[in-house]
């Protein structure tokens, strides 16, 4: 639908987001309410741990629960090819 056709494998040029998990340390927290939305809008958060780092575009992002103060990630917008696609529909 939005035509990312740079996902799906973890291959050299292709965007990947990857999770690195310590699954005897894996423990899920209950889920919890936050407002922290526009308007004090609400949604539900969980937090976990064993999660030994999460990598965003070749950089890690989060080494053991903590940022690490790389962004590499942006806005993803719909492609051309997926608004001509969008449209055939």
């Amino acid at each position: 639908m939005l035509g990312l056709v740079d996902r799906g494998r973890l291959a050299p040029g292709m965007k990947a987001d990857v999770n690195v998990i310590d699954f005897e340390r894996l423990t899920l927290h209950a889920p919890r309410m936050v407002r922290d939305l526009p308007s004090n809008g609400r949604r539900l958060t969980q937090d976990a741990e064993g999660y030994v780092a999460t990598i965003v575009s070749g950089e890690v992002i989060m080494r053991d629960g903590k940022p690490t103060g790389a962004l590499p990630g942006r806005m993803v917008e719909r492609s051309a090819l997926a608004e001509r696609q969008f449209a055939a529909e």
